[in-house]
């Protein structure tokens, strides 16, 4: 039974046998340690933000000794309870359970809250009442700092709210939850194999056809050039400097006299794998002729001179989506003479792997990026079949990926309905709107 006059907020109403009570009162916040502090040379396990996963998997694999711990990093023990209290760590749902560690302490970024359960309620319960989406939803909108740094007060945390049934359904809640987000967890993994299956077909299917065309009986003929070894008869390999013009970008950062316009401009990040980010474009103010020096035409092929390997010379065909908009030096807009070269060919060859290959294996690496550069470019070999073929070549992929992206789009909105309904899962069993009864207990654990 529901008690109607216990409505809260996010939470709802609350089942009449179920207690109220604030987080303070069933947790103890920051805690110290529970025996006798380390030695030096004792080893402890050490948990930055990046090794706490938001469906509550920790990497307990990297240990120092005591005495090379820094001193500002947050403690916390076996039993624990984990809730990351800055933007956008906190809204993604970074948290867990420390349910085991190969030490006896450990330590973790200042960016985390540690709630150590008292004997009123279990660990499982209290990570799943912090993990729980609506309460994490409710808390983004009560972030306190400045914009990029947010993060939940203490005090806000200790004064939350929270529904608590008894110890035993508590548990029970708990062993539900663990055995349904199991089999979620399990089939959204699945879905994604299925994705990266996918993914890996789409790759197949333009590394073949832009090898060896569409003919199944293709001639293969020898070039001597160590990037594509073969091409069909009749085919032609051409460095792409010969068969386009390669614009580079503006340059940022220099300082205009004069009349000024306005021009929107693309980054590196606008480029994504095999599609443009529009969401966030980024504007200028410059001479009216030096914007025309880099201005974007439809029909152009960005591609990418820098940041992570896999992302040199990536290429995506420009339709004119943003008017009078220009490129960054990042990003070449490679013009092709249109009796010589398709541009949406040359995208897919950029996309094809003997392409990744070219700029992963000619590209400059650094520490922790890499780059390209106009020459590098322009000696890119394009394996280059007659006008036509090259029309074909690209319906041809067109419809197969196409075909593929239908399946995709279908995985994906699968992983999204099994996400949600995690979501409302706990939700509604750490509010009480759904309970859980030995039946329902018993039937999860028979299908986990």
């Amino acid at each position: 039974m529901i008690a109607p006059e216990s409505s809260e907020l996010w939470l709802g109403a609350m089942p009449s046998d179920w207690l109220r009570s604030r987080m303070r009162n069933v947790a103890k916040f920051s805690p110290n340690y529970s025996g006798t502090i380390p030695v030096p040379d004792e080893l402890c396990t050490v948990v930055p933000m990046d090794l706490l996963s938001a469906d509550g998997v920790i990497d307990v694999t990297n240990q120092q000794p005591f005495a090379d711990v820094a001193s500002e990093l947050t403690l916390f023990e076996k039993g624990d309870v984990l809730f990351a209290k800055i933007t956008p760590c906190m809204e993604n749902g970074k948290g867990a359970l420390v349910r085991d560690l190969p030490t006896r302490y450990a330590f973790g970024s200042t960016e985390f809250h540690v709630l150590r359960p008292s004997k009123r309620i279990d660990g499982g319960f209290l990570y799943y009442a912090t993990f729980n989406p609506v309460f994490r939803a409710y808390a983004a909108e009560n972030m306190v700092g400045a914009a990029g740094q947010k993060r939940i007060s203490s005090r806000f945390l200790k004064d939350t709210r929270l529904f608590l049934p008894s110890p035993s359904e508590q548990r029970d809640i708990v062993a539900y939850l663990d055995a349904s987000c199991a089999a979620i967890d399990a089939a959204v993994t699945a879905k994604r194999s299925q994705l990266e299956t996918l993914d890996a077909l789409c790759k197949a299917i333009i590394q073949r056809v832009i090898t060896h065309g569409l003919s199944e009986n293709v001639v293969l003929k020898t070039t001597g050039n160590v990037w594509m070894k073969t091409i069909p008869q009749g085919w032609k390999l051409v460095c792409l400097k010969r068969i386009a013009e390669i614009q580079g970008g503006l340059t940022l950062g220099k300082q205009y006299e004069g009349p000024l316009i306005e021009r929107p401009y693309l980054r590196v990040g606008n480029v994504q794998d095999g599609h443009l980010d529009l969401e966030d474009v980024s504007v200028i103010e410059l001479p009216k002729s030096v914007a025309e020096g880099v201005e974007l035409r439809p029909g152009d092929v960005l591609m990418t001179e820098g940041g992570d390997l896999d992302k040199l010379g990536r290429g995506y065909l420009w339709n004119g989506e943003i008017e009078g908009c220009l490129h960054q030096n990042h990003i070449f807009a490679v013009r092709c003479f249109r009796h010589k070269l398709v541009p949406m060919f040359l995208a897919y060859v950029t996309a094809a792997k003997y392409g990744r290959d070219y700029f992963e294996a000619t590209g400059k690496r650094t520490t922790n990026l890499a780059c390209t550069n106009a020459t590098k470019v322009g000696e890119f070999p394009i394996p280059l079949p007659p006008l036509e073929e090259q029309k074909a070549i690209c319906a041809h992929i067109d419809e197969k990926l196409g075909e593929i992206k239908r399946i995709f789009a279908t995985i994906e909105a699968q992983i999204a309905t099994l996400s949600a309904y995690r979501n409302s899962l706990i939700h509604e069993c750490v509010t009480g709107q759904r309970r859980v009864t030995e039946i329902s207990l018993n039937q999860v654990k028979a299908h986990g």
